[in-house]
């Protein structure tokens, strides 16, 4: 596996409450437009259970609804949550997310069998699966060994007035209006959403943790 695109979150601390989060929409000349296009990153303590962490991941973003109904993830594109524990910017852990035949698989927290620019699937440990729900249907949630996992589509949670952003980069206004005008109302991204347990990465302390999209070579 080749790593084409990556969205990093930075420091994340375990014991923390906030969201943090990521986004590069329509914004990465290589994959934009592509399966593999990621257009956020999000990770935060579980609302549910504060001794979870979960991480999401959205692509293809800008999907309108009828786009939506037949929207697919590539089966040759693996999502890749890394997570590095000790600061030195290497991932020690990854969760890795596979499609094929309507169906998500996700593998770890694991050590990673290669690091850097490289990924190799990694399918020892704690596995969950579950079928990707389909535009309209009940949410299909998988659980195994305190993991839980979701992938489909979803309303884009990203609030961004581009319109507007163009008039303040272009010097004729100085601010955002207030609420603005949100250029993804209406669209839809393919989410991965992972919550497992903080004991798996650590359970205290700080991580960093970014996300790829590998596409097959």
């Amino acid at each position: 596996m080749k790593k084409k695109t990556i969205l990093s979150l930075g420091i994340l601390a375990l014991l923390a409450t906030a969201i943090v989060y990521a986004a590069d929409h329509i914004d990465a000349p290589g994959v934009t437009g592509t399966s593999s296009d990621i257009t956020d990153y999000y990770a935060f303590q579980s609302p549910e259970n504060n001794s979870n962490i979960v991480f999401v991941a959205n692509l293809q973003g800008l999907l309108s609804p009828s786009a939506s109904t037949s929207a697919a993830f590539d089966e040759n594109v693996m999502v890749e949550f890394n997570i590095d524990t000790n600061g030195d910017a290497i991932e020690d852990l990854v969760i890795q997310c596979t499609f094929k035949d309507g169906m998500v698989t996700a593998y770890g927290p694991v050590a990673p069998i290669a690091t850097g620019t490289s990924s190799t699937l990694v399918t020892i440990g704690t596995s969950v699966s579950t079928n990707i729900t389909t535009y309209g249907s009940a949410a299909s949630i998988g659980s195994e060994g305190g993991i839980r996992l979701f992938a489909g589509p979803r309303d884009d949670p990203f609030f961004m007035d581009f319109a507007q952003y163009g008039e303040i980069i272009g010097g004729n206004a100085s601010s955002f209006n207030d609420p603005g005008a949100d250029t993804f109302a209406g669209t839809n991204v393919m989410s991965v959403v992972v919550e497992v347990p903080k004991s798996m990465i650590g359970g205290s302390g700080t991580i960093n943790t970014w996300v790829t999209s590998n596409r097959e070579q």
